[in-house]
């Protein structure tokens, strides 16, 4: 099994699936019927393309791995932790092969406190390329991220 967080990027197991989803109240909590199971590596791909000035949310990165893949859904769970372990393994191959994994956010642009160096550096590497963050309460969010949502040309 992989142990750093390179192998884990580049382990892909059995992946990708695509699961039938038969409970009626999952689909709608899912939204949808048939469901992705993406490797790290697809999220590392994305997350490496988004530009600086720009964000995309992991909720994004599930609807485009959705439809390379003839999905209606992406596995939330494993897009929240395979994205995590795509930061970890920037942070392991220190500047080669750079994924700029702070400008991957949670849903409705919030900054993601698992990420290396947890919310302070996220907010400072965001703020270094020009985004607003602002506090709600506990959580930090891109004040506009909508207006800075990096669609793929795909």
């Amino acid at each position: 099994m992989p142990k750093t967080a390179n192998e884990k990027l580049a382990y892909r197991g059995n992946l990708p699936k695509v699961e039938e989803i038969t409970d009626p109240a999952a689909q709608t909590r899912l939204g949808g019927r048939s469901m992705l199971v993406a490797p790290a590596a697809d999220y590392d791909e994305l997350m490496k393309q988004v530009p600086n000035g720009r964000v995309i949310t992991q909720d994004r990165l599930r609807q485009i791995l959705a439809k390379r893949y003839n999905a209606e859904t992406t596995c939330p769970t494993t897009c929240g932790i395979f994205t995590r372990v795509a930061a970890e393994a920037h942070e392991e191959r220190g500047g080669v092969d750079p994924t700029p994994w702070w400008r991957t956010l949670k849903r409705s642009g919030e900054l993601n406190p698992k990420y290396p160096g947890g919310l302070e550096r996220q907010k400072a590497l965001l703020e270094a390329e020009g985004h607003q963050i602002v506090e709600r309460g506990k959580r930090w969010f891109v004040g506009n991220y909508r207006a800075v949502v990096w669609q793929p040309s795909t």
